[in-house]
């Protein structure tokens, strides 16, 4: 895997960085690359050789965190459903300005069906059939319940700027979890 330049990373994340700051302060839609550029103190032209519009910018932004949050799946989804979840929390903690943007943005809508699929796909795995108690369920909306519980979560704990530390979030997420799949 060949090596990606530092300066061209640094420039992505001063990109990235100027939209998630630029929508704290106004709609999306009334963002414009110039805006971006300007935050970011970079040539105009230079967000066209890394992205093809805004959209795109904020759609490799998204995927990003997505991705990161993909990554602890391999590993978390071996622990129970308390210990396995406080890395994600405090991945949410960590990144409290991106989610408290773009779970509360108009701009963009997208964000929350993209993130409750992503949950939804990882919680497929894990739905309890042996013990007969979730045998007479259906799958879809057993995923559906749990994930859209579980984005409902993220969204209150956010919005409410983070009241419970991640280890407390986990370990209530977890047991509603484990109680419900």
């Amino acid at each position: 895997m060949a090596k990606v330049d530092r300066r061209i990373l640094k420039t992505q994340e001063s990109m990235k960085k100027a939209v998630i700051e630029l929508m704290t302060e106004k709609n999306f839609d009334d963002i414009t690359i110039q805006d971006i550029a300007d935050r970011a103190n970079i040539n105009r032209g230079t967000i066209y050789l890394h992205y093809q519009d805004k959209y795109d910018l904020l759609d490799k932004l998204i995927e990003t965190h997505l991705d990161e949050l993909g990554e602890m799946d391999e590993w978390a989804c071996k622990l129970d459903w308390s210990n396995g979840l406080v890395p994600f929390f405090e991945y949410f903690e960590k990144n409290f300005l991106f989610f408290s943007i773009m779970l509360a943005s108009k701009g963009a809508p997208s964000f929350r069906t993209r993130l409750l699929d992503y949950i939804m796909e990882g919680f497929k795995g894990e739905i309890d059939r042996e013990s007969g108690r979730n045998a007479d369920l259906s799958e879809d909306v057993m995923l559906q319940y749990a994930g859209t519980a579980y984005v409902g979560v993220i969204e209150w704990w956010i919005r409410n700027e983070m009241p419970y530390p991640p280890q407390i979030m986990a370990k209530q997420v977890g047991a509603l979890l484990g109680r419900s799949l």
